[in-house]
C-alpha cells in the first residue's frame, strides 16, 4: 500500500472553483497516468487519504468514485481501492471531433482499429464551440495519455477559424508528447507534437487542376461555401478556389448555399461542401429535366459511400489514411507532422 505521505504533491487550492474531490482525483489521476502509482497498486484508505490531505471522508470517497468513473481505479469490498491502469503499455485516449458526420467517423474508426483492443479511446463532440471544447478538456486533462484533436471553431461573427485565442492558450498547456492534431492547420501551436493535417488551399487548387479538362466544358464555376453556419467551412477553401479560377481564367461565383428556384444558365459547374446543398442541387437539376454531367456539372467536397454510389465527382482527403497514420505515430512513439493525402475522384457528374 502507498503511504498517504507519498501524495504530498497533490495540492488542494481552497480558493479554486474546482471542487476539492475533483482536485484530489485529478492529482491521483496524474500520478496514475505518469506511472508514479503502478497498475494494481492499492490506494490509501478513505481515512488515510482524508487525514493526509485534511479533507472530509465524504470528499475522499467522492474522489475515489471519480477515479472509478474514469476507469482508473476499482474497488474491492472490504479491502479498498486499486489502480486499474498505469503501466507503460496501457493507453487512454481522448478523441475530440468538431461535428458528427460520416467522414469524421471514418477517421475515428480507422484510428481505433489501428490502435487495437488494448487501448481505450473516448470520443467527444464539441460542435465547433470554444466553450464546450475547453470544458471537456478541463474535466479530462488529467485522465488521458493522449489528446487527439480535430480543431475547427466558430468566431464571434459565426465564421470558421482554425483556433480561437482561448483554445490556443489551453492547447499550449497540454504536454506536447500527449498532443495529436488532426485534419486542420497545426501552425498556430508551438513545440514538438504529432499532427496529420490537410492544406485546404493547396488541396482544392490541385484537385481542380486535375479536373481542368472536364471543367473547361463549363462557362462558369459556382462554389457553394457556407461561411456562416452551425459548422462553417474553412475560408482557405475559398482562397484555393479563387487562386485556381484566376490562374486558369475561369468565370466564377461564390454563394453561401443552394437556394430554392435556381435559374440554371448554360453549362455551369457547381462545387458543394455540405451534403444538404448537394441533395438540393441534384433535386433541382432533375426537376428542370437537365442532365448531371452534361448540362450541369457537379463536384462535391469530402468522399462518402453515398457519393460513390450516386457517381458524384469528389475532392477529398483520405480520411481512413488520416486515422491510420495518427494511430501508427502514437504506437511508434513518433512526434511527426505529416500532410494527409488528398484525392480527386472523377465520376460521371462532371
Amino acid at each position: 500500500m502507498i503511504p498517504p505521505t507519498e501524495h504530498s504533491e497533490i495540492k488542494i487550492e481552497s480558493n479554486s472553483s474546482i471542487p476539492k474531490y475533483i482536485q484530489v482525483a485529478n492529482g491521483l489521476a496524474e500520478e496514475i497516468l505518469s506511472g508514479k502509482i503502478e497498475k494494481g497498486h492499492r490506494l490509501p484508505s478513505i481515512n488515510e487519504l482524508s487525514k493526509a490531505k485534511s479533507i472530509s471522508r465524504d470528499t475522499a470517497e467522492k474522489a475515489y468514485k471519480e477515479l472509478r468513473d474514469r476507469n482508473l481505479a476499482f474497488s474491492v469490498m472490504g479491502v479498498g481501492n486499486f489502480v486499474t491502469m498505469a503501466d507503460e503499455k496501457s493507453k487512454n485516449i481522448l478523441f475530440l471531433i468538431n461535428k458528427p458526420c460520416t467522414y469524421k467517423m471514418e477517421v475515428y474508426d480507422s484510428f481505433v482499429t489501428t490502435m487495437g483492443n488494448d487501448v481505450h479511446v473516448d470520443m467527444h463532440l464539441y460542435y465547433n464551440d470554444e466553450q464546450l471544447f475547453i470544458e471537456v478538456m478541463k474535466k479530462n486533462i488529467h485522465n488521458y495519455n493522449y489528446f487527439v484533436i480535430m480543431p475547427h471553431f466558430r468566431n464571434a461573427a459565426e465564421g470558421h477559424v482554425n483556433y480561437t485565442p482561448n483554445v490556443i492558450n489551453f492547447i499550449e498547456n497540454i504536454p506536447k508528447e500527449k498532443l495529436v492534431i488532426l485534419d486542420n492547420s497545426c501552425e498556430e501551436i508551438t513545440g514538438d507534437f504529432t499532427a496529420v493535417y490537410q492544406d485546404f488551399k493547396s488541396d482544392i487548387f490541385n484537385a481542380l487542376k486535375e479536373g481542368i479538362k472536364k471543367l473547361k466544358k463549363y462557362k462558369k464555376i459556382i462554389f457553394v461555401h457556407p461561411e456562416k453556419a452551425a459548422f462553417p467551412a474553412p475560408g482557405s477553401l475559398v482562397d484555393g478556389f479563387l487562386a485556381f479560377c484566376n490562374a486558369y481564367n475561369f468565370e466564377y461565383e461564390i454563394t453561401e448555399k443552394i437556394y430554392d428556384g435556381l435559374e440554371f444558365k448554360t453549362k455551369e459547374a457547381y462545387i458543394t461542401i455540405e451534403d444538404h446543398d448537394l441533395v438540393n442541387l441534384i433535386q433541382q437539376i432533375k426537376e428542370k429535366k437537365l442532365k448531371i454531367g452534361k448540362d450541369v456539372g457537379v463536384i462535391s467536397y469530402n468522399e462518402t459511400p453515398l457519393k460513390a454510389l450516386l457517381d458524384i465527382t469528389v475532392m477529398s482527403t483520405d480520411f481512413k489514411a488520416m486515422g491510420q497514420k495518427a494511430g501508427d505515430l502514437i504506437l511508434s512513439r513518433k512526434q511527426e507532422i505529416s500532410k494527409n493525402p488528398f484525392r480527386y475522384i472523377e465520376r460521371s457528374s462532371l
